[in-house]
């Protein structure tokens, strides 16, 4: 979506308390008090950035303004939008956008700022129930994690990180927050404080990846560091805390140095792990504690792609699944 300026900027216009933008704050304002985590206000103020930007375009300044042929107005550029690659939005990323517009129309309308949601009947676009993930196998994993140079510093890090995402699943921004006191090498587990929903959970972590994250700490971390009180496990070569974007990036380079084509970068090693313990005989509600998913249905989506132990049992009650079987019942 190109634009002239950044979006930030267009909610920072404040020449009017009526207009969109500073409604739009004042949802966010709520939103904030709600409780709701900070990377949900984050991402709720970058897609109705989206949203203002478009009716800006188009001399629509206040909410009273906007219609029910708008809102549908603005789905249909959502669905024919183009990327300069030439693809196409995501259905996921179209109800993402589409959500947090009628969500905020519809506060609007509940606290009598405007007199009725115009998008109260627009129905989102259907959302994919079991869209089968990539994973790695064994092999692919190891190939990622040799890709790392252990002759730099930096390397010794990145290597400690795939570690960690291997061999726990946490989340992208979980790792980021990780604090030196939340490893417990002696329990062999890792605490995630205030997770997705706000949530903590003690997570296991095997042997390599604490032997890995130890290397990192007596022979890196104490050159990265520059603050004395700085707690954050994995530092960026400032001693700062890693950017989320910045660690996609890393894990993204990783992957593809290492030949592998399968999508993804964090959350690919989230998903490998979830799918090679449940192969291995984990039971599922496990694997949902462990990943911190607050629905089964959530984690359920693993065992459709966990198929090895499926293959054993059709190839040995199924009649045509060895060619010698098959021939036997001739």
């Amino acid at each position: 979506m190109s634009r002239k300026k950044p979006r930030r900027l267009l909610l920072e216009n404040n020449t009017d308390p009526d207009n969109m933008a500073a409604w739009i704050n004042r949802y966010l304002e709520w939103v904030q008090m709600s409780n709701y985590a900070n990377t949900t206000v984050v991402a709720w103020r970058n897609d109705l950035a989206i949203f203002l930007e478009w009716c800006l375009s188009r001399q629509l300044n206040h909410p009273q303004e906007l219609t029910k042929p708008i809102i549908e107005s603005y789905q249909r550029y959502l669905f024919y939008y183009r990327k300069k690659t030439g693809q196409t939005m995501s259905f996921g990323r179209q109800r993402s956008l589409l959500f947090v517009v009628k969500k905020w129309l519809g506060w609007l309308a509940k606290n009598n700022h405007i007199l009725y949601n115009p998008a109260s009947e627009l129905e989102l676009p259907r959302q994919i129930k079991c869209q089968l993930p990539d994973v790695l196998t064994v092999n692919e994993v190891e190939q990622v994690m040799a890709q790392c140079d252990l002759t730099d510093s930096l390397g010794v890090r990145d290597r400690a990180i795939l570690e960690t995402f291997y061999s726990t699943g946490i989340r992208r921004l979980e790792l980021v927050n990780l604090c030196v006191y939340d490893i417990s090498a002696d329990n062999q587990v890792l605490m995630v404080r205030q997770g997705k929903g706000k949530k903590d959970r003690v997570v296991p972590i095997g042997e390599r990846a604490l032997a890995w994250i130890d290397t990192y700490l007596n022979e890196v971390r104490c050159q990265l560091v520059t603050r004395h009180q700085e707690m954050t496990l994995f530092l960026n070569y400032q001693g700062e805390k890693l950017a989320p974007e910045t660690l996609t990036d890393h894990v993204r380079n990783y992957i593809r140095q290492a030949g592998i084509k399968k999508s993804g970068s964090c959350h690919l090693f989230r998903h490998t792990m979830a799918t090679t313990m449940l192969e291995n005989g984990a039971d599922v509600r496990f694997i949902q504690e462990m990943l911190g998913h607050a629905c089964l249905s959530t984690t359920q989506r693993y065992t459709h792609v966990s198929i090895r132990q499926l293959k054993e049992i059709h190839r040995a009650t199924h009649p045509s699944a060895k060619i010698d079987q098959a021939k036997n019942t001739e």
